[in-house]
């Protein structure tokens, strides 16, 4: 399991949401996002097959010292790259190599669970990769036999509503045989929060919702 992820300090993730909550209530969100991220990832497969790679510092991170136990016994390395996509690319590269495919998700889907992870695993079975999508048109999952695949990346302009149709295009132009896992919903915005909040009531993710303020005019 491959963890993509910004620490989470204030003015330095989830602007787009701090630009109507507050950049400290945003990096708070973004923080618990995370936990339940990791806690996922370990949960499916235990911390020794567990990755993150990291831009930022856990040391300056809202829950930062929670976050480092969390990641202890876990594979953590800087990202590198000069955009997203450069990130991805050598995110997948830095994994410890072993067997069976890299599972790679981000922090934006703290209602994933070691079920979720372990299907996109299985969606890989028998083919070189697996790709799920997100309700805006990216995608959250990318399972990969071989990471050096994750090579064809470079080239998919990230975060647009066709990133994931351009992601699966460049795989299977290559030569990939591609599988498809279920849909979640990225959290961007107010209206994904309370969605993925109501998704996952037991979560770190929605007991750190639940303590933002009503924004007027944006959350509902």
């Amino acid at each position: 399991m491959l963890v993509v992820a910004k620490a989470p300090v204030a003015g330095h993730v989830k602007t787009r949401l701090g630009a109507d909550i507050g950049m400290d209530e945003a990096a708070a969100v973004a923080a618990a996002a995370l936990v339940d991220s990791l806690v996922a990832c370990c949960d499916a497969v235990g911390p020794e097959h567990c990755a993150l790679a990291l831009d930022g510092d856990l040391a300056e991170a809202v829950r930062g010292d929670e976050l480092t136990r969390l990641v202890a016994g876990w594979t953590v390395y800087p990202q590198h790259g000069h955009g997203f996509a450069e990130r991805l690319v050598h995110a997948h590269l830095g994994v410890p190599a072993g067997p069976g495919p890299v599972v790679q998700i981000g922090m934006d889907t703290p209602q994933v669970t070691p079920e979720l992870l372990l299907d996109a695993a299985s969606a890989a079975d028998g083919r070189d990769a697996a790709l799920g999508p997100a309700d805006d048109g990216g995608w959250w999952v990318l399972a990969l036999h071989d990471p050096s695949h994750a090579r064809l990346l470079g080239g998919v302009v990230m975060s647009t509503d066709r990133t994931h149709d351009d992601t699966r295009r460049a795989l299977e132009s290559a030569g990939l045989s591609v599988g498809s896992t279920a849909a979640l919903r990225d959290v961007d915005t107010v209206a994904d929060a309370d969605l993925v909040a109501a998704t996952a009531p037991g979560s770190h993710f929605a007991r750190a919702w639940a303590l933002v303020p009503q924004v007027e005019g944006a959350r509902r």
